[in-house]
């Protein structure tokens, strides 16, 4: 895998991820309703609630397809250049889905560190490119 796939693979890792943050928080709303007095059952209706759920279940599963990825590209690229580059693309696009399906908007201070974070990782991409 080359470099340029490596980081397409990254970005793909990065948009499950930033793309089903969201869905999985809203798909988990009503988890908290379950009441049971026993702590050990209480955590496994939980669970039995948002496995059965669909909202919950399938963006989970998309995400975790991204953790494999994320597993397998790791072999073919940096690290020192892996790590930044997905975590602060998945950052900006769990902003971009939660905008899209209705999240409250972010302070213009949070789009600027965005931006900030955007220019810092070209950079370093730029860096190890060359």
């Amino acid at each position: 895998m080359g470099f340029s796939i490596a980081n397409a693979c990254l970005a793909i890792v990065a948009l499950l991820w930033g793309a089903t943050n969201p869905l999985i928080r809203k798909g988990a709303v009503g988890a908290d309703r379950v009441k049971e007095g026993n702590v050990i059952l209480r955590s496994l209706l939980e669970i039995k609630f948002l496995v059965l759920d669909w909202k919950y279940s399938i963006p989970f599963l998309i995400n975790q397809s991204g953790s494999v990825l994320y597993f397998f590209t790791l072999h073919h690229t940096d690290i020192s250049l892996a790590v930044p580059l997905t975590n602060s693309l998945t950052f900006l696009f769990t902003w971009m889905m939660g905008r899209i399906i209705g999240e409250e908007p972010v302070s213009k201070r949070t789009v600027l560190g965005m931006l900030s974070i955007i220019i810092g990782i070209s950079l370093c991409c730029l860096d190890k490119a060359g």
